[in-house]
């Protein structure tokens, strides 16, 4: 039997499903969240006033943030035995391996597990949203053999999101810049675990189950573990020759190199990235050490000029993070918590007008 349907390797520029949460405009290089340019969002307003706009379709006034704000704090608890868990665990578990099984644990706690409602969800992707920094950091520190921390209900969200992280209560710019990149990484479209979780969900699977593949696809290497992998460039290059060097012999034999392209779109630099290296710049010069900065724009020419590629935002988040004292580690565990609310509103979206994907293939093999 034949199909009059093309094979597209990767499902590349297939359009697998309607949303009305975000796009990737690769005409006008921008992204677009519910109507709003992501980047003027960054300028204007925080992480909880876009999740706010993810989840509900607009962005709150004061008296909603502030509702908002505090249903998160009511939720911050996790129950005992989850870190529990986290202490069964084996130590050489890969800090997003830990935060997959805590989210796991959730749907456990939830007495509403076959109720699919919009109203429902919502409030899941809300517990979500307050329990996930706790869960990322408590999961990273058990398997670290260091002790639980409790969350700070008297700190902003992302304040005491970092504060869990480094043990020490932000300043007001390093919370500014932690916030941003949280919003940054918050909603980017349809990647690979944004798909996945839309294919779970299609199921009738439940939120946490479907959050629980993405968490498994956001792992893997070529979607969410490449600002480890810059920082882990930068600190072994040490100078900028070093680096400029480095990139080079990469090139030479022909290895790709963390932090640059995108599968979508970027002619240039993406916005979210030129953003981050905004904020390192603010942080070096607050330290007063340009290194990293300096090689990060080194390794930006040299890329431009080799290949024609550009910056995407794990390039410069991974040294904004590090100018933070967030183990590097946790990068990727950061990533997908701030990714949490664009999940949801995608599961959501699919729980409400759902089809089940089921794609046919191209058979190669014998007859």
């Amino acid at each position: 039997m034949k199909t009059n349907i093309d094979f597209v390797p990767g499902l590349e520029g297939v359009i697998a499903a309607e949303t009305a949460i975000s796009l990737l405009d690769t005409e006008q290089e921008k992204i677009i969240l519910r109507g709003y340019d992501l980047i003027e969002l960054s300028q204007q307003y925080d992480y909880l006033d876009v999740a706010h706009l993810l989840l509900e379709g607009k962005l709150p006034n004061s008296e909603e943030k502030s509702e908002m704000e505090e249903k998160l704090k009511a939720e911050y608890h996790v129950p005992t035995f989850v870190n529990d868990v986290f202490s069964l665990l084996p130590k050489r578990l890969h800090p997003m391996d830990g935060l997959r099984t805590g989210l796991s644990i959730l749907a456990g706690i939830d007495k509403n597990m076959d109720d699919r409602s919009i109203e429902v969800n919502k409030n899941r992707a809300y517990e979500l949203l307050a329990k996930l920094p706790t869960i990322t950091v408590n999961s990273y520190r058990i398997l670290t053999n260091d002790e639980p921390i409790s969350p700070r209900k008297d700190l902003p969200y992302s304040a005491n999101f970092l504060y869990m992280i480094t043990g020490k209560v932000p300043s007001e710019q390093e919370m500014e810049i932690f916030d941003r990149s949280l919003l940054l990484y918050s909603e980017h479209e349809m990647p690979n675990s944004t798909f996945t979780a839309r294919v779970i969900a299609s199921t009738q699977s439940d939120l946490y189950g479907s959050l629980t593949g993405a968490v498994a696809s956001l792992k893997g290497n070529l979607h969410g573990g490449a600002n480890e992998a810059v920082m882990h460039m930068l600190l072994k290059a040490k100078t900028v020759a070093g680096f400029e060097k480095m990139l080079m012999d990469k090139l030479e034999r022909k290895e790709k190199i963390m932090g640059f392209g995108h599968r979508v779109y970027m002619k240039k630099m993406d916005p979210r990235a030129s953003i981050m290296k905004e904020s390192l710049k603010q942080l070096c010069e607050k330290k007063g050490d340009l290194l990293l900065l300096e090689m990060c724009e080194a390794g930006e020419k040299i890329m431009e000029e080799e290949k024609g590629l550009y910056p995407n935002l794990d390039y410069y988040a991974a040294p904004v993070y590090w100018m933070l004292g967030i183990p590097i580690a946790l990068y990727t565990p950061i990533f997908f918590s701030a990714r949490t609310v664009g999940l949801c509103a995608h599961v959501i979206e699919q729980h409400q007008n759902n089809r089940l994907f089921r794609p046919r293939v191209h058979y190669i093999g014998e007859r």
